[in-house]
């Protein structure tokens, strides 16, 4: 776990804090590469549709799978959604990335706070590969509408 300033420079910093930590754990080039892209997602939209003056980077190994959970402060109104852009929009691909790299993500509230949790999960090496999961972006139980303004 770490923690950042929301401030631009902090999406190259969350990429380099999670290579040397998942270089660290022994995790292959594959995903590692995977889980920089899905980090430098996350932070960028936490970054870029939040006012948080900070955001918190967790990385967990469980077993055979790798989860990254990137924390604002402030949740807004609107959940993160994948976007279907078209092929001259110039945003609206983070998301749609991070569900086809991950194996699993959504969004949840922070307990009691007013924050909210963008998470992805990815099968890591070091025996037998884990089954695929279609991602389902679960999220609380509450319906809300979907914000396109989340890359």
């Amino acid at each position: 776990m770490f923690g950042l300033p929301a401030v631009p420079a902090s999406a190259g910093e969350a990429r380099r804090t999670v290579c040397e930590l998942l270089g660290e754990w022994g995790v292959g080039a594959e995903t590692r590469e995977d889980a920089l892209l899905i980090t430098s997602e996350l932070v960028t939209n936490a970054l870029t549709h939040t006012t948080s003056e900070w955001i918190v980077c967790r990385l967990h190994m469980t077993g055979q799978r790798l989860r990254i959970e990137v924390e604002d402060q402030h949740s807004g109104h609107e959940l993160p959604a994948r976007r279907r852009p078209g092929p001259d929009d110039q945003n609206g691909r983070g998301l749609m990335l991070v569900g086809m790299l991950s194996s699993d993500w959504g969004v949840k509230d922070t307990p009691q706070r007013s924050g909210r949790i963008v998470w992805a999960e990815l099968p890591s090496e070091g025996g037998p590969p884990a089954e695929p999961v279609p991602p389902t972006a679960h999220t609380n139980t509450e319906p809300q509408l979907a914000d396109p303004s989340w890359t």
